[in-house]
């Protein structure tokens, strides 16, 4: 008595509703095909964060290395370089983290989509918050990462300048 309540409450359907729900091949089909646009956006943002992994990596490799040259006394002018180095950091870690959430909300769209094959409740506005949501993310992580890329850029033409001068 008290688990049908439950599942009453949730608005799940019961197992034989649930079956001849998903027993079409048909709704199942739709519903993957539904879900390849959300899955390949998916390996679209692995394949950026890569990219941005890969920026952060070699940056935080760069200080550690100018730091431990500062150690022993012999960076010289590198330590010019450590304050752009460490604001390269910051929003290289800042666009992974934000790309990070967008695969997350993003594989919370495809679960919603395949939720919503098995639920009596609509979720169509649920998954488009998610889907805006997954944009939003995404969008800020790419402009942070422009950012990072436009603030390497700056600090490579005034190293040239500085060169120059010599």
């Amino acid at each position: 008595m008290m688990f049908e309540a439950m599942v009453a409450a949730l608005a799940l359907p019961d197992p034989g509703d649930l079956v001849s729900r998903t027993s079409s091949s048909a709704r199942v089909q739709h519903v993957v095909q539904l879900s390849l646009a959300p899955a390949f956006l998916l390996a679209g943002i692995g394949a950026v964060m890569n990219v941005m992994t890969n920026r952060l990596i070699w940056v935080a490799n760069r200080i550690e290395r100018i730091m431990q040259l500062d150690e022993e006394d012999r960076a010289g002018t590198l330590v010019e370089d450590l304050p752009a180095l460490e604001k390269r950091r910051v929003l290289a870690q800042r666009a992974v983290m934000l790309s990070t959430a967008s695969a997350v909300s993003i594989s919370v769209v495809i679960a919603l989509l395949f939720t919503s094959a098995f639920v009596r409740p609509q979720m169509g506005t649920l998954i488009a918050i998610a889907w805006i949501v997954t944009m939003l993310f995404l969008m800020a992580g790419l402009v942070t990462f422009l950012l990072e890329t436009r603030t390497a850029a700056r600090r490579n033409r005034e190293r040239m300048k500085r060169s120059l001068r010599r």
